[in-house]
């Protein structure tokens, strides 16, 4: 078992050459030692797909503890971060695994303003608020379909419909921050066109909660 001190963790791997080599390869065993059992609730540690998923992990880990190593600030053991770290990444894998052969949803409107993207009016609701849910609903697909680009419509209904931030952007080609900037600008190109059309988020949700009240 490593006995090195916080301290001397941090001297070794920001020491390069051959130092830093041997610290990084007696992180990399403490780290494979520990990570299958602590994911083995949900992939089993004897399994194929646990090895594969693990040496990925890890190798990953390894880069983020050296990327982030100045922001270690000494409130735990430095292997008990590292393996925070792991931890992290193996959960963000396995649910990148998940949805991986789910394909991105699309959203269309056809001629007749119809979309794949409705929400299916509220059984409870009276015949009066089936009807304005129905038309808000068309109402709002339009505007989306109006205002936003093809990669923002795919991303904001995959993000709705649960995807990881981290597989929709491996999807689409970009990556987490880029993403968020896309979000965010879809969002806020649909809040200035209700904004023009009269029409709050506020108002729209209500629609569909007076239903359930």
């Amino acid at each position: 078992m490593d006995k090195r001190t916080n301290e001397a963790w941090l001297a070794d791997l920001r020491a390069g050459g051959d130092r830093q080599a041997q610290a990084l390869e007696d992180l990399r065993a403490i780290i494979l030692r520990g990570l299958p059992y602590a994911i083995a609730g949900r992939l089993d540690p004897n399994s194929p797909e646990s090895e594969a998923l693990t040496e990925e992990v890890v190798q990953e880990t390894l880069m983020r503890v050296l990327e982030y190593l100045d922001s270690f600030e000494g409130r735990s053991q430095f292997t008990t971060w590292a393996h925070k770290i792991a931890v992290r990444a193996a959960l963000t894998e396995l649910r990148r695994v998940r949805w991986r052969e789910v394909p991105l949803p699309e959203m269309e409107m056809n001629e007749e303003t119809d979309t794949s993207y409705r929400e299916i009016a509220d059984d409870q609701a009276n015949p009066e608020e089936q009807l304005a849910q129905t038309e808000m609903m068309t109402r709002v697909n339009r505007i989306i379909m109006e205002e936003l680009t093809d990669k923002q419509r795919q991303a904001l209904k995959a993000i709705m419909e649960g995807f990881p931030l981290e597989e929709v952007a491996r999807r689409l080609g970009t990556n987490r921050n880029a993403l968020y900037k896309m979000l965010h600008d879809a969002r806020l190109r649909l809040k200035k066109r209700l904004e023009r059309e009269g029409l709050t988020p506020t108002e729209v949700l209500s629609v569909f909660e007076r239903a359930r009240t």
